[in-house]
């Protein structure tokens, strides 16, 4: 993925560009069990740009909020169910702007019995999301992407600094455990110009 690594340019700024595989997956359950030390080596958004973790600004937001009617059918439960919502903001230390707008939410009840999963404090978590579920007993079974391009908003345009006529990419990531039920929805706003998304099937052999 080397070669699509590095900055891009407008107007003279920097702007890295990253690659989003959706291999990254299987790489971050791998990861779920390793030991701590391992997990805090790397984590997705450097493999994504080729940064090292002192290459980047991370920066992490926690509330308590209620499930409205959309993410309450995207779970599976009634309005109103207690859920944690997680703002990330990631950015490369030598630029102004983050390299996607990301929100996610989890199951409060889900998640409640590991106090260390509802305090941002606790972020960058070594491992990410799935080593979080798994201190709870939570295997992820498959996840599914829904991905949409349109324009962006105006407060998108200004929080991701676009150039004039940049679309933005919506992903919505819906991840299910073992037992079928929704235990993560995460909203993900990338910028047009700086990221390329990458697909990989694997098919089973006759």
């Amino acid at each position: 993925m080397a070669e699509a690594h590095g900055p891009a340019y407008d107007n003279g700024e920097r702007r890295t560009r990253s690659i989003r595989d959706n291999r990254r997956h299987q790489w971050e359950k791998d990861r779920a069990r390793q030991p701590e030390d391992q997990r805090r080596r790397t984590g997705a958004t450097e493999r994504e740009t080729g940064l090292t973790s002192q290459d980047l600004v991370f920066h992490a937001a926690y509330r308590k909020v209620e499930a409205d009617d959309d993410l309450a059918d995207a779970f599976g439960v009634a309005p109103g169910t207690p859920l944690l919502e997680r703002t990330h903001r990631t950015r490369c230390a030598v630029e102004c702007s983050p390299l996607s707008l990301i929100t996610s939410y989890l199951r409060h009840d889900l998640i409640a019995a590991d106090p260390a999963l509802l305090d941002a404090a606790n972020e960058p978590w070594p491992g990410g999301t799935q080593s979080q579920l798994h201190t709870v007993g939570i295997e992820l079974d498959r996840i599914e992407e829904r991905l949409t391009a349109r324009s962006p908003t105006p407060g998108e345009t200004q929080r991701l600094r676009l150039p004039p006529g940049t679309p933005v990419i919506t992903l919505r990531k819906i991840s299910y455990d073992v037992q079928d039920r929704v235990v993560d929805v995460t909203d993900v706003t990338l910028p047009g110009d700086r990221v390329e998304l990458r697909f990989t099937t694997p098919l089973e052999r006759w």
